[in-house]
């Protein structure tokens, strides 16, 4: 029950108690009635389970990354590195030392314009709001604001990247014009759609020469310049991916001139069997290559996007694609590149036109 009482100024001082029965006190008033109304609307928060510590006024946005980052257990490294990366760069510069319950929905709206407006892409805008949304739900999870003040803030579109795929002919170009060394991996990554990290992490006991089946089960990720094995970066990324058997005989010489015998011995890795790193990659040997091939301004990655073009142009179905890509669902797929499909419904429809005059000519020939 909240009860008020009479300061020695004459003015008046609402009084209740938090749920774990400390007393707390309202602001001043100069009638009892509102110094009443105010305690009273407290309890009311509390019963809610919508109150909030004034005590809390006080942490800045700061302060509360700190408290919160080490809560991020769920993480893969090189996504917690990202996720500091974006609250040192963006988030913490406009917001760490504006207290936590200072920060108004108007403000979180200006704050992604004005990234764009100074030449941020939507997608680190996009990162950079999904950062800092993060933190706030968890503060009013904690209590420690009434709500939070990300909710409904308009986001710009996500771009969509313009996908580059080689055809068999410039994959084949690419083998031959990077180190021999690393000509494997451009054919796995070309026809298994192994990512970089994969490929990296692969392990020679990983390699299933007599069923046609690369393990993907590890990852190989560099961290603030420290490598660190771990998991593949979802669920569906852990996956056995089932290769054309020329691409397992490429791969079979290249572990018999590359690798160690022993089972856990990476596959691939530096002339002086050092793991590889993605930007010594790069530099050392990818762009020489993609400069010698003629594919200027082609990136690792975009092997990926090779192996999905390939695999639909050889038949596979959008659940065969997403399983061997490890996409994180087929939604996915669909969404990033359901136009492979679209550009095969013209072959299909004249399949069908075949199928049907064939029918056809069979029924009129009775």
């Amino acid at each position: 029950m909240a009860w008020t009482r009479r300061l020695p100024s004459g003015r008046f001082q609402g009084l209740y108690r938090d749920a774990t029965g400390r007393t707390r006190t309202t602001g001043t008033f100069a009638r009892k009635g509102g110094a009443s109304d105010a305690a009273g609307d407290e309890e009311a928060g509390i019963r809610k389970g919508s109150w909030v510590d004034p005590d809390h006024n006080r942490l800045t946005v700061a302060e509360w990354a700190e408290s919160w980052l080490p809560t991020k257990l769920d993480m893969r490294p090189s996504s917690f590195a990202r996720l500091e990366g974006i609250l040192a760069t963006h988030v913490l510069p406009a917001f760490g030392r504006v207290p936590l319950a200072g920060v108004s929905n108007l403000e979180v709206r200006r704050f992604v314009a004005g990234m764009l407006d100074k030449g941020s892409s939507p997608a680190t805008a996009r990162k950079t709001y999904s950062v800092l949304n993060q933190m706030m739900r968890a503060a009013v999870a904690d209590r420690r604001i009434a709500f939070n003040p990300c909710a409904d803030v308009p986001l710009p579109s996500a771009a969509v990247a313009e996908q580059r795929f080689l055809p068999r002919d410039e994959v084949a170009l690419l083998a031959d014009s990077i180190d021999e060394r690393f000509r494997a991996l451009v054919l796995l990554a070309a026809y298994g759609g192994l990512r970089f990290g994969e490929l990296a992490g692969l392990r020679r006991k990983r390699v299933d020469v007599l069923r046609a089946r690369v393990t993907v089960a590890e990852t190989l990720t560099d961290v603030s310049g420290v490598l660190r094995f771990g998991a593949p970066k979802t669920k569906r990324s852990r996956r056995e991916v089932p290769l054309p058997r020329s691409i397992v005989r490429e791969l079979e010489t290249h572990l018999g001139r590359f690798v160690g015998a022993g089972a856990d011995a990476l596959v691939f890795t530096g002339p002086k069997g050092a793991a590889l790193r993605r930007a010594g990659f790069r530099r050392s040997w990818w762009h020489p290559a993609v400069s010698a091939a003629g594919l200027e301004g082609f990136k690792v990655h975009e092997l990926r996007h090779t192996f999905v073009a390939l695999w639909v142009d050889a038949g596979a179905n959008v659940k065969e694609v997403s399983v061997r890509a490890g996409h994180s669902s087929v939604a996915f797929t669909l969404d990033h590149y359901g136009h492979l499909y679209q550009d095969r419904s013209d072959a299909l429809a004249e399949r069908l036109d075949d199928l049907l005059d064939a029918r056809v000519g069979a029924h009129g020939s009775h």
